[in-house]
């Protein structure tokens, strides 16, 4: 209980209660016990407490047990309806409004006291509801960010527990398989369904009541996508997640489940082992790591955002810019002078097309790494940039560190070097003399109007979930 419905409360809604069974008066119990009414009215409403050596003479009297008192349980429905309307009227959240407190009394009717009850409820829902402006979003975005960076991008609980799953169904060595993912999931209790209805604003649903998750179908067989989206599944039930309470906190649970996927799909002692090998070889590659654990470029490009700087001390970034130069996901801890917008924000902002990022799209063959040398105002860094396509345009991802370590880089002989002065805009953003002069005020662009900048996220306990849309798919799954 908290302070403000506390155990007088709930001792002194039990005496009442059984007060009334025994039909007494407030003057009978106060007779019975040689005490005042006045003095019993205080008890039942939790001003005072009786005391401890009291309490055997209430339940005599009341022909009750001493332990029937002691309970930590309203006795009824409406003892109940009436503690809880007493804690939401003591809340921050009511109290916010500067509204008076409603006396809650024996007069007050039961259909009242349920609306009374009902709506505090729900304004209590509302202010936890996880949800965000795009502004909220990017502020959030910025302070996880910031704390990762502290961390060097690097989570040692859920590195622990990785580890134990991965020993608990033996796995030593080499690409963890689908086969062992579903190990894992069963030591949960739990079964892989493969389903082609999944809901569009889900990557899977677990079933608690059946003991399911549901996933999409295999488009690639022996695909990255659907082990790491199991094992996403799996890190809600190990990490013990319970509905996010705030946007914070949802990407804090986003950030941790997809930390545990990376570290079960590249192990942490196997992959320090071979990145320290390819480092003593000076023949470091994100796309030999990749290729070792059967992942993604861009998660092998993350997880050893999560291991280089932790276990051999060197400093890196990591970008995914989409086609318009626009930074869609960003992480540095080695001074790059990333985009920022006057609130610290990285997302959205537009990197100097100088940079690697945006020059690997023009120049790069789409099958090998990009590698370049960028000239800042904070240092020069070494970089290798991938490119691919995907239904939303062409996109690069870049994993860099400074000049000093990329010595140990595969590529590090690269003759690509520019300079970047960004934020200065006659860096890349002011046109060249000549064209401004050939073409200022000859022509009227219309802008194109991202969407995404005018909508706020998604309300819910789950931002983007409609929750509806899930009940109703558990529930037609759960018949079969």
């Amino acid at each position: 209980m908290t302070d403000d419905v506390s155990y007088a409360h709930l001792l002194g809604a039990r005496l009442r209660h059984f007060r009334g069974l025994a039909r007494m008066t407030l003057d009978d119990l106060a007779s019975a016990l040689g005490t005042s009414p006045s003095r019993i009215s205080l008890i039942e409403n939790g001003h005072r407490e009786p005391r401890p050596s009291e309490l055997p003479t209430f339940a005599r009297a009341l022909g009750v047990s001493v332990e029937d008192l002691l309970v930590l349980t309203a006795p009824n429905e409406r003892a109940s309806e009436e503690l809880e309307l007493r804690r939401m009227q003591a809340s921050p959240v009511f109290a916010s409004l500067g509204l008076p407190k409603v006396k809650i009394g024996r007069g007050m009717s039961d259909d009242v006291l349920g609306l009374l009850v009902g709506l505090h409820r729900e304004l209590e829902r509302r202010a936890t509801t996880a949800s965000a402006t795009p502004e909220e979003a990017r502020l959030r975005n910025t302070e996880q960010r910031a704390m990762m960076r502290s961390k060097n991008n690097y989570l040692p609980d859920i590195e622990a527990i990785a580890e134990e799953q991965l020993k608990r169904i033996g796995h030593e060595a080499g690409a963890l398989t689908h086969r062992e993912v579903h190990l894992m999931v069963e030591q949960l209790g739990l079964e892989v369904v493969y389903v082609d209805d999944l809901p569009h604003s889900t990557r899977s649903i677990t079933d608690l009541e059946n003991g399911r998750i549901y996933l999409p179908p295999a488009s690639i067989p022996g695909g990255h996508g659907l082990r790491s989206i199991a094992l996403q599944a799996v890190a809600h039930r190990l990490l013990e997640h319970t509905p996010p309470k705030s946007y914070a906190d949802f990407l804090h649970q986003r950030l941790q489940i997809n930390y545990f996927a990376a570290a079960c799909l590249m192990p942490q002692r196997q992959s320090v082992e071979f990145l320290g090998a390819r480092k003593q070889a000076r023949d470091l590659a994100v796309e030999d790591f990749r290729d070792a654990f059967g992942t993604t470029h861009e998660a092998a490009a993350l997880r050893m955002t999560n291991l280089m700087t932790q276990h051999f001390g060197i400093g890196v970034h990591f970008l995914r810019v989409g086609p318009d130069g626009e930074v869609l996901k960003a992480y540095e801890n080695n001074n790059l002078p990333l985009p920022v917008d006057v609130t610290g924000a990285v997302e959205g902002q537009i990197v100097c097309r100088k940079w690697g990022a945006r020059r690997a799209v023009e120049v790069a063959h789409r099958t090998t790494e990009f590698w370049q040398y960028t000239d800042t105002h904070a240092g020069t860094f070494w970089s290798s940039t991938q490119t691919g396509h995907s239904s939303g345009g062409p996109f690069s991802i870049t994993f860099g560190v400074p000049f000093d370590d990329a010595r140990f880089f595969r590529g590090r002989e690269t003759a690509n070097r520019q300079t970047s002065t960004c934020p200065d805009p006659a860096c890349c953003r002011r046109p060249p003399r000549d064209l401004e002069a050939q073409w200022a005020g000859r022509a009227w662009p219309s802008a194109r109007l991202h969407a995404q900048i005018l909508a706020s996220l998604p309300t819910g306990r789950f931002p983007g979930v409609d929750e509806t849309e899930i009940y109703n798919y558990l529930e037609r799954h759960s018949r079969s």
